[in-house]
């Protein structure tokens, strides 16, 4: 069969995009240990070499894999785990799975694969067996506390306590006791629970969370001088942390990204708002003044 120049372009990109994305799985799924997971792993790498075959009755050509995208990939999932990692890609099937309908007018078993794509996500679905994932719920709790409890903390030290080295180690302190409080109430609540996660692990998701996330607000109280500096600073660095994790949860659970985010931001910068003006108020009922 005779192809345009046009339709062999894009049916060798599509041939390169299967290939890619067959190393990947394959790699992956020579890195897990849990049995499932492998299996369903290797399965999908054998379904994308399939893929690359039937591309390559077509252009009668071998491509390379794009090499990048393979290790930008295992690097994603290596750091931030496995679901993450293979969802964020299957991400980006969108524009893939349009190109095999284009296609498919010129050769119509194209639509095949487009079947098998979508075969793929429900497959993935199978994946979320990750231990990370079935602590979610404990690091939301040690990050949401931080960022609600903590981002209005921080604002209402700026005003009533107005030198930045004071405003950190006030923090500080009030950090590292808030997540050992929160570490141990996790750990209750699991074992109350007496589900199948581990009341320690549980504790322990949620304590470092929050201690991450209050390190990272009073990164510009130990670094600036000017507080209200500072203060600005903090707000983008709860922005950037609830931009990040939701960004994270929403694709590892298919959740929708814009409504949390709004939602969770909404809340803490409300909350910093009022406990900024609460201690405007208390430093001038006390006439308080700190050099």
């Amino acid at each position: 069969m005779m192809l345009d120049k046009s339709v062999e372009k894009v049916i060798l990109d599509a041939q390169r995009n299967e290939i890619t994305e067959h190393l990947i799985y394959e790699r992956l799924s020579r890195s897990v240990k849990d049995p499932h997971n492998k299996e369903v792993l290797k399965h999908i790498s054998d379904e994308e070499l399939r893929h690359y075959n039937f591309w390559k009755k077509y252009t009668h050509r071998d491509v390379k894999p794009n090499m990048w995208k393979v290790w930008k990939y295992l690097l994603i999932s290596k750091i931030f785990g496995i679901t993450f990692g293979i969802k964020l890609m299957e991400n980006g099937e969108e524009e893939a799975q349009t190109t095999y309908e284009r296609i498919s007018e010129f050769i119509p078993e194209a639509k095949n694969i487009v079947r098998d794509e979508d075969e793929h996500e429900r497959q993935l679905m199978d994946l979320i067996d990750e231990e990370r994932l079935k602590y979610v719920g404990s690091m939301i709790l040690g990050l949401n506390d931080a960022l609600v409890e903590f981002t209005g903390a921080l604002a209402g030290y700026t005003f009533a306590l107005p030198n930045t080295r004071i405003v950190a180690m006030t923090g500080l302190i009030t950090g590292v006791a808030a997540s050992l409080s929160m570490a141990a109430s996790e750990y209750l609540s699991t074992k109350s629970e007496g589900d199948a996660r581990s009341p320690l692990k549980a504790a322990s998701y949620t304590g470092i969370a929050y201690i991450i996330t209050v390190l990272f607000l009073i990164a510009p109280y130990l670094i600036l001088t000017d507080a209200y500096v500072c203060l600005g600073l903090e707000i983008m660095d709860a922005i950037i942390v609830i931009f990040l994790f939701t960004f994270y949860i929403s694709v590892a659970r298919d959740l929708p990204f814009k409504k949390r985010f709004l939602e969770m931001a909404a809340i803490s910068l409300g909350i910093a708002g009022l406990t900024f003006t609460i201690g405007v108020f208390i430093r001038i009922f006390l006439n308080v003044e700190v050099d």
